[in-house]
């Protein structure tokens, strides 16, 4: 048998001052709307979130039912991935105003068997999105890099992140028309340069807009993990050209 869902909040705050409004929060909705059993309460609590996500609401009970949506089995990749595709319907900055309260909802949720923390866990911490795995597409980088889908639908997202020192080769984003790269960065440190010019420090909330058929490369700095959502912009025949490695005489002049 499910777990009943209930609640007294109503009563406690409100019982004397608003008693209608107590019963209807109280035996109402969590009496009857969260116990109704054609939806389990996961995606009770996914679809709450997202609501609320959508209202603008960004106060103590959307912490409070992100809170509830950790208790009843919503992972952090879920939760991740849950607030990416509802931020494409409701704008970045309801996105980013949800993540910060979900980042600190869900900050206890890994730590390690061993009790000793790797500088990957570390890191981990101190972002929201996951890691993932190794680059499937590691020999076009110098260095280790890991890659996590984060949207695999509609617009594709996935998060690259870059050990202290990596970085990606010279590359091009090849269109006919429209085309190129957004990079939305998430956490540590590290560059962007396209050909011809001056190498941009990143950090985490940088924005890059890579044109298309722009020679460039993008990696981590030389102290520092780096990790970045990574955004393909649709357009007409689109294809990467993979290009020479950073050579490490000129990676070694950026501090």
């Amino acid at each position: 048998m499910a777990e009943k869902i209930t609640q007294d909040a109503g009563r406690k705050q409100l019982g004397e001052f608003a008693p209608t409004f107590a019963h209807l929060n109280d035996d109402i909705l969590f009496g009857e709307v969260w116990n109704e059993e054609a939806i389990d309460v996961k995606t009770k609590c996914i679809i709450t979130v997202v609501s609320l996500m959508a209202s603008g609401i960004t106060d103590s009970s959307l912490v409070y039912h992100l809170e509830n949506a950790k208790a009843h089995g919503v992972t952090k990749e879920e939760i991740a991935a849950i607030i990416t595709h509802a931020t494409m319907y409701t704008g970045w900055p309801k996105g980013w105003a949800v993540f910060r309260l979900a980042k600190d909802v869900w900050a206890q949720q890994e730590s390690s068997q061993s009790g000793k923390e790797s500088a990957k866990e570390k890191f981990q911490r101190e972002i929201f999105f996951p890691i993932g795995e190794a680059n499937p597409y590691g020999k076009y980088f110098v260095g280790q890099s890991y890659l996590a889908p984060i949207s695999k639908e509609q617009v594709p997202i996935f998060n690259v992140t870059f050990e202290p020192k990596c970085r990606n080769n010279w590359h091009i984003h090849h269109a006919q028309k429209g085309g190129g790269q957004l990079l939305i960065c998430v956490g540590g440190r590290g560059w962007y340069q396209e050909e011809g010019k001056e190498a941009r420090e990143l950090t985490a909330g940088s924005i890059v807009n890579i044109p298309a058929n722009v020679k460039h490369w993008h990696g981590a700095a030389s102290d520092s993990w780096f990790s970045h959502l990574a955004i393909e912009v649709a357009g007409e025949n689109c294809a990467t050209e993979w290009c020479e490695a950073v050579s490490d005489a000129d990676y070694s002049k950026l501090k």
